[in-house]
């Protein structure tokens, strides 16, 4: 088990449990579409590091879009291994070939 799949299992035990006890309770009470929206400033934040070249920042930014990312995909009951099966079938492949085969739409 990864350190990811340690926190992808955190949060999950997190899930319907007291808002005022977790940070984590509380943004999964709020919906799937907050969780979503809480992902994407932390994404705009970590660009914004990126931008500057602060390294130190950056991974710390970082840490938090991984975070956010799993929130989000636990308020819509999607598996972390769920987002590594389709790296793993994109392994190898050509960014370009893999993004030219993806269906329209």
């Amino acid at each position: 088990m990864t350190l990811l799949h340690d926190l992808e299992q955190t949060i999950l035990s997190r899930k319907g449990t007291d808002p005022d006890t977790s940070w984590t309770a509380k943004l999964l009470s709020k919906g799937p579409e907050k969780c979503a929206e809480k992902f994407g400033e932390e994404a705009i934040e970590a660009i914004i590091e990126a931008v500057k070249d602060d390294k130190a920042k950056l991974a710390s930014e970082g840490a938090d879009v991984l975070y956010h990312f799993l929130v989000m995909l636990a308020a819509r009951d999607v598996a972390l291994d769920d987002v590594l099966t389709v790296l793993a079938e994109r392994q190898g492949l050509s960014g370009l070939a893999e993004k030219a085969a993806r269906p329209k739409g």
